[in-house]
């Protein structure tokens, strides 16, 4: 039976990755705070075992990665967002969303990867974002946080190279989740979670080191990354998200 370990299991694309595998036959570790709703997840398949934790916790994170044994797939997927516009800038939440989104998701791949490569197989995933490739206005942190995860994932790749250890890294664009549904701001291309998923799994079953979507938001957003710093910045300057 194939072991995975999700992150951020509670809700949105870490739910959704944690049901499909476990509708595959997979042992899921879906690990989350929410244990109510890790708890409801685990009804919907008997192959789900729940694992209540704080992420930020890495003593928690690491001694739950290793817990888990041998492990086949392990999905850094736990993430915040939050405006933090550099004109009301909040420190906490800065700290917050780094926290989360490149030390929790970090150490999880660094929990997870002496194993693998000591059996010589396995597949380590991480959630960045197709904010990666730009900072975008009012959202310093979530942008820098998912630049780091490109770079972190990157460097992976390279050291695992000629290993039986496959890395991907997912660049979604915007997805309907409760994350999402808090923003005020047009989301150009909004994906349904079932899709997303979708994209995602095919994705990792080909062995893909990126996984980019939607399309046409992804090529978008690697146009404006290609863009000169002299013109890209008064260009969204004009714009405000929040």
């Amino acid at each position: 039976m194939k072991t995975v370990f999700v992150t951020g299991a509670s809700g949105g694309l870490g739910r959704g990755l944690a049901l499909h595998y476990a509708k595959e036959g997979a042992k899921v570790f879906a690990a989350a705070r929410r244990k109510d709703e890790l708890e409801k997840l685990a009804r919907e398949s008997e192959n789900v075992v729940p694992v209540g934790l704080d992420v930020q916790d890495t003593d928690a994170l690491v001694n739950a990665i290793h817990a888990a044994g041998d492990l086949d797939l392990v999905i850094a997927n736990a993430g915040i967002g939050h405006p933090t516009s550099a004109r009301k800038i909040d420190w906490a939440w800065v700290k917050k969303i780094m926290d989360v989104n490149v030390t929790a998701a970090c150490v999880t791949i660094a929990a997870a990867l002496p194993a693998m490569v000591a059996r010589n197989q396995g597949h380590v995933v991480a959630m960045s974002s197709l904010a990666a490739f730009r900072g975008m206005p009012g959202n310093g942190a979530y942008c820098a946080s998912k630049a780091a995860i490109h770079t972190f994932m990157e460097s992976i790749r390279v050291d695992l190279r000629r290993t039986g250890v496959k890395a991907t890294t997912v660049y979604p664009g915007f997805v309907k989740t409760d994350m999402t549904a808090k923003n005020k701001f047009p989301m150009p291309f909004l994906m349904e979670l079932d899709d997303a998923v979708s994209v995602i799994a095919r994705g990792l079953k080909k062995g893909a080191k990126t996984i980019a979507f939607p399309l046409p938001l992804n090529a978008f957003t690697r146009t404006l990354g290609a863009l000169p710093a002299a013109v890209y910045e008064p260009l969204a300057g004009r714009v405000r998200m929040f």
